[in-house]
């Protein structure tokens, strides 16, 4: 076998099935006539739920994305839906999808790969008017990873919201401890679905199909807007903050971002496609859009609570149960992220217990080229990660220097150093307010937004 993947010819999208009994939607493709099968699991629905036509328009959504998954094994320039129809819309904002969706995965891949003149063929769908979706107020469905930015997510819509839940994808079987334990601690309930991936991608021999980064909150997104339609959720509500726009590197004047289905373009593009499916009553939004990480920390910084089982590390979700951790890895591009962005705003030894089982990562000289990168002081790329602005983790290295605690830290004055002078009041301030447009409805806007 090829040490090196071939590319595919077509990839088909055979189509899709929904189990009401089985409380399942099963979605079909084929790679050059090879087929695969994903299941997505949303437990505790009705036959009658299953069956309400916004259900069938978000497992039809769902289908389009998921397939994104089993495209990417062969990567071929002809995308066919057969009798899938696609509105005018969809079919932009498909096509958008797979090309800045996978622009990592085709920027890294060896050989590298130009998915830019993807070609999608379907027919042309002509909508009259949007499923009748119409669900009460006040009852979002919140993505949940246990990490900062969701945490703080709740947190804020508490004091505003009547039935809130929390939502988690996992495995069947499989939890993530990261996850659970922080859930426990708002005392939500918890919606879950199960998403069941092809073995025959879990599993490919090495060389047997490319490998790599796939818009993944994209698909979580698709599968909680199904649990929502079940459940009447009147909204998804993401926890994707300002520099997830951001791109992590510009190639001929084409920006590819890591945390493409984080952006607002990516929210932009899917909030129109299910505004045209499923209506406006429902709302799918970041809560977090016009915030940056800086403003963020400062007020996960208030919620002490959360402190002993919060985790961003991404040894914390490994799918192979032998890697995975059960504490931060100290090491990580993320685990640095995090320190320095909380530095601000927390004790260092508050932060210094956080990292119980290694060094915290602003007292490991090892890590000093990890933070060189993070600042955009190595002529190194940013992290394919999901951090940072390269201006936030210069000011968040400033103002964490200026605190009496973190007094000749070896890491911290060699980064000052390295930046050269500089006044973080100002620029901190600044980033301190919202800074970025946003779609969050009135009713779920923060006292900020509203003044």
């Amino acid at each position: 076998m090829s040490s090196s993947p071939v590319r595919a010819q077509v990839f088909h999208y055979l189509g899709f099935t929904i189990a009401p009994e089985q409380n399942t939607v099963t979605c079909r493709y084929a790679l050059d006539g090879r087929e695969f099968t994903e299941e997505i699991r949303v437990p505790g629905a009705t036959p009658e739920q299953w069956a309400q036509p916004a259900v069938v328009e978000a497992a039809r959504l769902l289908f389009l994305l998921t397939g994104v998954s089993y495209y990417k094994a062969g990567a071929p320039p002809v995308i066919d839906l057969g009798e899938h129809a696609l509105t005018a819309r969809e079919l932009a904002f498909l096509r958008e999808f797979y090309i800045d969706g996978l622009g990592e995965f085709a920027f890294r891949s060896d050989p590298q790969l130009d998915l830019t003149d993807l070609e999608i063929r379907a027919p042309l769908l002509e909508r009259t008017y949007p499923a009748d979706f119409h669900p009460a107020p006040g009852r979002p469905l919140l993505p949940f990873g246990g990490g900062v930015d969701s945490i703080v997510s709740v947190e804020l819509l508490r004091p505003i919201t009547t039935e809130p839940s929390l939502f988690v994808v996992n495995r069947p079987g499989d939890t993530f401890e990261a996850i659970e334990k922080p859930a426990v601690v708002t005392g939500w309930p918890v919606v879950r679905a199960e998403r069941v991936i092809d073995p025959q991608i879990l599993h490919a021999a090495k060389g047997e199909f490319f490998n790599g980064h796939v818009p993944v909150t994209g698909i979580i997104s698709a599968i909680g807007v199904l649990a929502a339609a079940l459940g009447g959720h009147d909204a998804v509500v993401m926890s994707n903050e300002w520099s997830a726009s951001v791109g992590t590197v510009e190639v001929d004047g084409r920006s590819i971002n890591h945390q493409y289905s984080k952006s607002e373009a990516f929210e932009s593009a899917f909030r129109d496609v299910l505004a045209d499916a499923i209506g406006t009553d429902f709302q799918y939004f970041s809560l977090l859009r016009p915030y940056t990480e800086l403003w963020i920390a400062a007020r996960f910084a208030e919620l002490p609570q959360y402190f002993d089982t919060f985790r961003s590390c991404n040894r914390s979700f490994h799918i192979n149960l032998e890697h995975r951790l059960d504490h931060w890895c100290g090491r990580c591009d993320k685990c640095c992220f995090i320190d320095l962005i909380l530095a601000p705003f927390l004790p260092a030894e508050t932060l210094r217990a956080v990292f119980t089982r290694t060094p915290e990562p602003l007292d490991n000289p090892e890590l000093l080229g990890k933070f060189h990168t993070l600042l955009g002081l190595s002529p190194d790329t940013k992290p394919w990660e999901c951090v940072g602005d390269v201006h936030e983790c210069q000011i968040a290295a400033r103002m964490a220097a200026d605190r009496i605690d973190r007094v000749g830290s070896p890491i911290l004055n060699r980064l000052l150093v390295a930046l050269g002078p500089g006044d973080p009041s100002g620029e901190a301030e600044q980033l301190m307010k919202p800074v970025a447009l946003h779609h969050i409805p009135e009713r779920y806007a923060p006292a900020d937004l509203l003044v």
